[in-house]
């Protein structure tokens, strides 16, 4: 965009792009085995809710030749 003509105050404002620091994050706490339990039965149940919807839904996907009229004209009949 446009450059400054006046320096830069502060040495490490120009270069601080190129910081970093020597300090570590905190280790990640570990999760406890209720959280576990709750996380795999939460898996488990959308799991099964994916699977019962299907199971429901099939037959409504699937051509039913029974439930569908047949309509044949009197020209088709010979008559």
């Amino acid at each position: 965009m446009f450059r400054r003509r006046e320096p830069v105050p502060f040495a490490f404002l120009a270069e601080a792009d190129r910081f970093r620091s020597n300090v570590a994050p905190p280790p990640r706490e570990r999760a406890t085995a209720g959280q576990i339990a709750g996380r795999s039965l939460m898996g488990l149940t959308i799991v099964a809710a994916l699977i019962g919807s299907l199971i429901v839904g099939m037959p409504a996907l699937e051509p039913d030749q029974a439930s569908t009229p047949t309509q044949q004209s009197r020209a088709a009949d010979g008559r």
